[in-house]
């Protein structure tokens, strides 16, 4: 039998996963228009650095900035940006430079030997350059590139040819601190970053070259990366640039407005037949995209979605025939997952309750200043690592807080996978359990009511990895410990501290009905710790105390609307120093 094949209805393309900005115009994709901030780029420093988190759409920025500059494509500009706002409102420099693009994130090579990688890679890029503008550089340019030994030269080379051809360059740089990364995820090699960074240095001779040529042919300089620390350790070589990361104008120029994103799904939906309304999809969306800002003025003002996750997540939402996808998270941020561990691994303090990690799982938020940059050397410094988690879009700004800056986890894909790397920085540690049941007991706890066997387990777990580490022991990790399980739960978004105007609730294990519409039970938490020579009857005061906070904490609005149709189960769970002495459902009377 034929399978009878859908008619299929036109819609524009979901640009998921492209970058090049001409495929994107020519394929006919929907393009959230982000044109209008060229004109905020020119008016700005000729050489300007610019640090987003990963997968927030920096190299489509840098695409589409290097087709409305490219000399080249002068005669398609009406074809390219002819829709778009600066087609109708184009700037004089529109189509004026011959454009050099580098990314460091390809270059190729040992540690030991960055160089030979960067000679390689950019040796490509620049036979690339002067066979797509030959026409307009001097004869035998080519011939002359390949007489220069190595990166340095070829770019100086490059810039003095097209000086007499009366040419000017747009550089483009993205990625430029890959190099800094895969330092920091292997400490072994920080004396070779160094090395490159400082001095006579590779890479910071590179950056004296750039220097060199700028504010002649060399016109302008576009650079992006996810951190700042290697700015900092090269700004002698490169101290002309400026970094707009934090300036406000430019808090909204990658990632989408919550306004763009409801004219995408408004879009989307009149011409496909959507199963649930914008506003339906923009309350399952919010808390795992949702919640970035990158300017400190801008608080309070906008938040940004991360522009990849929510393509991923409407191209996944249609492709299921218009049903909430179960996976909230898109697989490929689990590359990021280096970075992560690395910056657990450098909070020094992680062993202790002050760590700054698991302040923020659980407190729910930081303080601290944020650092525009800093030397690799000083990334433990509170502040600088503080400002990195930042820079990674680990954390964001949540407003001020006794006259310093609040950071929080902006939303739950970032608390996915900061939870996900504790649990592996304690399996590090020796922490193993079964996987298999584990997923059976969650399964039971979402369907049958089972929490004890769930809690159980839990505090299994936690005893025989603390008596390992008994300097974690303490309220700050038996919480944290206990969230970090609850995350890897599939039914749930454990939510730590609700504010539920009357006190702040442990954990609320928010049940996601949207996902899994047959859920039967949810739960609230209230987690209590006290020393190991803490007395049964003092047990008891602590369980009446925490029984009368969870039946307020259950009442709220915000619970309540949550809950849906499940049956909320009121817990409370004592821990007396690693070992759960209880584990009670409380009813009211």
């Amino acid at each position: 039998m034929v399978r009878e094949r859908k008619k299929r209805i036109y819609r524009k393309r979901i640009p998921y996963g492209m970058q090049n900005f001409e495929d994107v115009i020519e394929r006919d994709c929907y393009y959230v228009d982000k044109t209008p901030f060229i004109e905020e780029i020119e008016d700005s420093n000729m050489y300007f650095f610019f640090i987003r988190p990963r997968r927030f759409g920096k190299s489509l920025t840098i695409s589409m900035l290097e087709n409305y500059y490219d000399i080249n494509k002068k005669d398609k500009f009406d074809e390219i940006f002819g829709k778009l706002y600066i087609g109708e409102n184009p700037t004089p420099e529109h189509n004026s430079y011959l454009i050099i693009h580098l990314n460091f994130a390809i270059i190729v090579g040992d540690l030991n030997d960055y160089k030979h990688g960067m000679d390689n890679y950019c040796r490509t890029q620049f036979n690339y350059f002067v066979d797509v503008y030959s026409h307009l550089l001097p004869e035998g340019t080519k011939e002359g590139l390949n007489q220069q030994e190595d990166a340095v030269n070829q770019l100086n080379y490059l810039c003095t040819q097209s000086k007499k051809s009366g040419q000017k360059i747009y550089l483009f740089i993205d990625e430029y601190d890959h190099f800094t990364n895969q330092i920091l995820a292997h400490k072994e090699h920080e004396q070779r970053y160094r090395i490159q960074t400082h001095g006579e240095g590779y890479l910071r001779k590179f950056f004296d070259t750039i220097k060199g040529a700028a504010g002649d042919t060399l016109a302008r300089v576009f650079v992006t990366g996810v951190s700042p620390v290697t700015m900092d350790d090269l700004t002698s070589g490169f101290n002309i640039g400026t970094n707009y990361s934090l300036a406000p104008e430019f808090n909204e120029m990658t990632g989408f407005t919550e306004d763009e994103v409801r004219d995408m799904l408004g879009y989307y939906s009149s011409v496909l037949p959507f199963n649930h309304s914008v506003d339906e999809l923009i309350k399952v969306m919010k808390p795992w995209y949702d919640n970035y800002c990158f300017a400190e003025e801008e608080y309070g003002k906008t938040t940004m979605y991360n522009s990849v996750m929510v393509l991923n997540f409407l191209d996944k939402y249609i492709r299921n025939n218009y049903d909430i996808p179960k996976n909230m998270v898109e697989s490929n941020i689990r590359i990021d997952y280096d970075k992560v561990r690395m910056l657990i691994r450098h909070d020094k303090e992680f062993a202790h309750d002050a760590s700054i990690i698991q302040q923020l799982v659980t407190q729910g938020f930081v303080t601290g200043k944020l650092v525009e940059n800093f030397p690799a050397e000083r990334i433990n410094d509170p502040d600088n690592f503080l400002s990195l988690l930042f820079y990674f879009g680990m954390v964001t700004i949540d407003g001020d807080y006794k006259g310093v800056t609040k950071f929080i986890i902006p939303n739950e894909v970032v608390r996915d996978q900061m939870y996900t790397y504790l649990l592996d920085t304690y399996k590090e540690n020796d922490l193993t359990y079964d996987s298999f049941n584990k997923g059976k007991l969650e399964s039971q706890l979402a369907y049958d009511g089972n929490y004890k066997a769930y809690f159980e387990f839990i505090a299994d777990s936690l005893k025989r990895y603390s008596s390992q580490r008994d300097k974690q022991k303490g309220e700050a990790f038996v919480h944290g410990f206990t969230l970090a399980m609850t995350s890897q739960n599939q039914f749930y978004r454990p939510i730590s501290e609700l504010d539920n105007d009357g006190g702040y609730a442990d954990i609320f294990l928010s049940p996601l009905c949207d996902i899994y519409k047959d859920m039967v039970d949810s739960y609230i938490i209230e987690l209590k710790y006290c020393k190991t020579n803490t007395e049964d009857k003092q047990l008891q005061v602590l369980f009446k105390e925490a029984s009368a906070q969870i039946c307020r904490y259950a009442n709220s609005d915000i619970v309540k609307e949550s809950v849906k149709t499940t049956k909320l189960h009121k817990l409370v769970v004592i821990y007396r120093g690693a070992e759960m002495v209880m584990c009670e459902e409380v009813t009211e009377e």
